[in-house]
């Protein structure tokens, strides 16, 4: 990665970074035109369709494995609204971590700037996708699923004590995998009309946060302190570690009848989950190698989560 500085410009290995404010000024104009009210968008009265996937089957964890070919379709099936409850569940408590790591980023800046303003607005669209997870949860019939409770109360610890550069490439993080899903799952007509309105709304809203968060990180990687630079590398290949942890709760095999310990070991050894998950970070994890977030025991970390070959 090189740095160089010419007249306050700052360039890095994807080439010259731009204006801050311009960015935000872009993304605000975006969100005027491309923002959704999930309560009057989306028709929530609408009975649950028969015969149809609350998540696509190839998408769900134990797909192509000895246990889903055992497995009837109603227990597939089944599976599917159990994965997708967990998976908006993890979603609620990331997203309640992004925003209070977005309101410490900003707390010092200029309260009258486009980059303070989008990230207000950012805050919000956050608020509504929380709700909107949670009614989709509701919707479907399915319990909660929260996180193990030692990552989240680690969660406590990071957002206070979360570097600016480590706070934008955990949003990353959470936000690119589960965009590269979502992006399959709103067109697929075999899925729930609810559940595709719910991730067409989240993506649309979500690209806008996500070129947010790397226009911001690659200033952050390129002006922060070696430290800095350093933790975060450190910081955001463990949060890649936990995040696969718990991207699927495996309460969601007993739920659906399953044995837990054979139903997890038969996700860690199928070759085609891990080959989701990899196309899923693939985009990411190409973005952090170019900007120098991925080397050393950071890329040991990533291989160790299985989100990256």
């Amino acid at each position: 990665m090189t740095t160089v500085t010419e007249r306050d410009a700052l360039r890095d290995a994807l080439g010259l970074l731009r204006d801050r404010e311009q960015v935000a000024e872009r993304l605000l104009e975006s969100s005027a035109k491309h923002s959704f009210d999930p309560d009057k968008e989306l028709d929530w009265d609408a009975p649950v369709e028969d015969g149809k996937w609350f998540w696509p089957p190839e998408l769900l964890s134990l797909y192509d494995t000895p246990l889903w070919r055992k497995m009837s379709e109603e227990q597939r099936m089944d599976l599917a609204r159990h994965e997708a409850a967990s998976l908006a569940s993890l979603g609620i408590w990331f997203e309640i971590i992004l925003m209070q790591l977005l309101v410490r980023h900003i707390y010092d800046k200029s309260l009258t700037s486009n980059h303070v303003r989008y990230a207000l607005t950012e805050i919000a669209d956050e608020c509504r996708h929380s709700m909107m997870f949670a009614r989709m949860i509701k919707k479907g019939g399915a319990p909660t699923y929260r996180v193990p409770r030692v990552y989240h109360n680690l969660a406590r610890v990071l957002k206070t004590v979360s570097t600016t550069p480590g706070s934008f490439a955990a949003t990353l993080l959470g936000e690119e995998i589960l965009d590269w899903m979502q992006r399959l799952t709103f067109p697929d007509e075999r899925v729930q009309t609810i559940v595709r309105g719910v991730t067409r709304i989240h993506v649309v809203e979500e690209a806008r946060h996500v070129r947010y968060a790397r226009e911001e990180l690659r200033r952050q990687m390129v002006s922060a302190p070696r430290w800095e630079r350093e933790l975060t590398r450190i910081s955001c290949g463990e949060a890649a570690r936990v995040f696969a942890t718990c991207f699927v709760n495996p309460q969601v095999y007993e739920n659906v009848g399953l044995d837990r310990r054979e139903a997890v070991a038969q996700v860690k050894a199928s070759g085609h989950r891990r080959e989701v998950m990899q196309s899923g970070a693939s985009r990411l994890t190409e973005f952090l190698d170019d900007i120098g977030v991925m080397n050393g025991l950071s890329r040991r970390l990533w291989k160790s989560s299985g989100l990256l070959a």
